[in-house]
């Protein structure tokens, strides 16, 4: 059996949560014939078969290490026919633009990234809103080409995700949106078009729930 038939890469170009996220992808693949490899290099991007884009931190440092890594390109190669999965800032990269030091994203799905404004807010429970949104959160999933997403499969709608952010996604499509939260109004809490799916919270800290997604994502055939 080709064993080099079946990498999934973790992009790492400086700016993510890579231990944790490689290593969750790693639990997930666990018996599936999958390697894991967290690379570098444009060429070993190039060669996988699924790519894991993960971010942390600021948005312009996320943009600039991309393209300075000589990666850039790499993952817009892939992100044209092979399954992806962002990471929080790593899904916000795949938008057209960003509010967080007015930076260009891959315009890989349409919309834009836009701060919170929670200013003097309350939630339900009295206490004011915190930015950024850190904690757990419900997701409801979206209705995707008429059903949830296969990334979601197995995991029951309104589960909680681990979210770390002060910027939220707003596609500019409706159908772009496969996932949902709340936090002083509805946010996209999942993003998918064709093959890329992409989530604002991070699976690698969301316990089960979390490698579920990762698995479902080995598992899926776009």
């Amino acid at each position: 059996m080709n064993m080099e038939a079946k990498t999934v890469a973790v992009v790492d170009y400086g700016m993510g949560n890579l231990r944790s996220v490689s290593q969750a992808v790693q639990a997930a693949a666990e018996g599936s014939g999958w390697t894991v490899v967290v690379t570098s290099r444009p060429e070993e991007v190039r060669a996988a078969q699924r790519i894991v884009l993960p971010g942390q931190g600021a948005m312009p440092d996320c943009m600039r290490e991309l393209r300075d890594s000589g990666l850039q390109q790499s993952v817009l190669e892939a992100a044209a026919s092979k399954p992806m999965f962002g990471v929080c800032v790593g899904m916000q990269m795949l938008l057209d633009h960003s509010a967080e030091g007015d930076t260009p994203g891959l315009s890989l799905i349409p919309g834009e990234v836009r701060k919170f404004d929670l200013a003097g807010r309350t939630q339900p429970d009295g206490s004011r809103f915190k930015v950024p949104q850190m904690g757990w959160n419900q997701v409801r999933q979206v209705a995707h080409g008429g059903a949830a997403h296969p990334v979601w499969a197995g995991v029951p709608d309104g589960s909680y995700f681990y979210f770390v952010h002060s910027f939220y996604a707003r596609p500019q499509n409706p159908a772009h949106c496969a996932g949902e939260a709340d936090y002083g109004g509805v946010i996209a809490a999942a993003i998918a078009r064709d093959n890329i799916f992409a989530t604002q919270f991070h699976p690698e800290k969301s316990a089960e729930h979390g490698l579920a997604l990762y698995r479902n994502f080995l598992h899926w055939n776009p």
